[in-house]
């Protein structure tokens, strides 16, 4: 049974909400001010499939993807980008309000550049034992098989081909495989996982698909199986080794942007403490300016930075060592030295951390995050504790998705 459905606006999630009914229902890929025709989707109630817009918003334009509305990895193609751009920050804007937080939001930055360079794909037998390779479809677990994705940086060029190659060749498993890949300056650099072990016999087959493919390095679940070169990636004026199945920021242009923002901020800081470091994106470039101190629960990325920094010229001492910051937050005690805190956590937030600060008394504290409401929560006990939030600046890496980045400046 289809329904016509008056569209309010654009949810937190990027889908169409009507509130005609006397509560919220999502439609994805339609706009405010539309009228569509929906479909009820099975097993959730407040969740409709779009079937045809019947009065379309003047703000809807052509997506660009052919996949799109089909592969689930962007939500939105079809809204014209000053629109989407001020739905974004309203999006930050509305998480901090909620948060009772009242501080300046700076425009979003838009920090796609180039495009992603790093992807997950999956590959799955499906119907009649037919191979897909691809991204994982809207709201479900199927794999939309794909050819090409617009949205990557050309350093992934042959990423794709590279992953139906090694799926292909690991079909005798006959488990799901998910296949990371990240552009290396010098290859793609790919770790499979759902694999399980691999015969040696495999491995001549796999040295193939490597040198055809220009794979810098193949790991299974992190552990090498073969290498041609170690995948590197420059992070300011040094070279970093990338461990296997590094973190790194979305797109080249938000780690940049992302760096700038926090180099602005620092003045003439002696001390800076860079907390849930990852491979160094910030500590590498802060180390232009002052001594840092570093740290991060994953070990191989810490030991990648001290190694980067070690070998690279120009830069001021960086001391980096491996501790689990949920666990086992730096102290006020500890943190009486630094001039300035950064911390940029995973999606979950900071908050042990960010309790520890806030009964610290650093002058300075600038809170990079990926999730607006992780970051209202760890800015909300910083506030608590006597800091003043002086702005956030929202960043665009995820274009044509509702993921945000955040910067806030916080001073005491």
């Amino acid at each position: 049974m289809t329904e016509i459905l008056a569209i309010d606006h654009v949810g937190h999630r990027g889908d169409g909400v009507s509130l005609a009914q006397g509560g919220a229902v999502y439609v994805p890929y339609a706009l405010g001010g539309e009228t569509v025709e929906a479909a009820p989707v099975a097993g959730h109630p407040d969740r409709r499939k779009l079937l045809r817009v019947d009065r379309a918003s003047p703000q809807r334009i052509a997506p660009f993807c052919p996949h799109f509305g089909i592969c689930g990895g962007c939500a939105i193609q079809h809204w014209q980008p000053d629109a989407y751009q001020a739905w974004k920050r309203d999006l930050v804007i509305e998480t901090l309000r909620q948060a009772k937080i009242d501080c300046a939001v700076d425009p979003l930055i838009d920090a796609h550049g180039t495009g992603r360079r790093r992807i997950t794909l999956h590959a799955r037998k499906g119907t009649h034992d037919v191979l897909k390779v691809g991204f994982s479809a809207v709201a479900s677990h199927d794999v939309i098989a794909i050819d090409a994705c617009p949205i990557l940086d050309p350093a992934l060029d042959g990423a794709i081909e590279a992953a139906w190659a090694l799926a292909e060749t690991l079909t005798f498993i006959g488990k799901p495989l998910d296949i990371q890949v990240t552009a290396a300056e010098n290859g793609l650099d790919v770790d499979v996982r759902g694999s399980g072990p691999l015969p040696s016999k495999m491995i001549t087959a796999l040295s193939r698909i490597a040198e055809q493919h220009n794979l810098a390095r193949l790991t299974r679940h992190g552990e090498l199986v073969l290498m041609r070169t170690p995948p590197t990636v420059m992070i300011g004026q040094a070279r970093v080794t990338l461990p296997p199945g590094a973190f790194l920021q979305a797109t080249a242009l938000g780690e940049q942007t992302l760096a700038e923002l926090a180099l602005a901020q620092i003045q003439r800081a002696k001390l800076i403490a860079d907390l849930f470091c990852g491979v160094g994106p910030f500590a590498l470039r802060l180390a232009a300016k002052a001594r840092v101190f570093a740290c991060d629960s994953d070990a191989p990325a810490v030991n990648a930075l001290q190694k980067a920094a070690q070998a690279s010229s120009g830069l001021k001492p960086i001391k980096a060592e491996p501790r689990d910051l949920f666990r086992r937050p730096l102290a006020p005690p500890e943190l009486l030295d630094f001039d300035v805190v950064l911390f940029d956590p995973p999606r979950q937030g900071a908050q042990a951390q960010a309790a520890q600060l806030a009964a610290s008394r650093v002058p300075l504290i600038i809170a990079v995050s990926c999730n607006a409401q992780t970051f209202a929560r760890d800015a909300r006990l910083l506030i608590d504790g006597g800091y003043r939030l002086e702005k956030v600046t929202p960043v665009d890496q995820f274009r044509h998705t509702p993921h945000v980045e955040l910067v806030g400046v916080l001073r005491k």
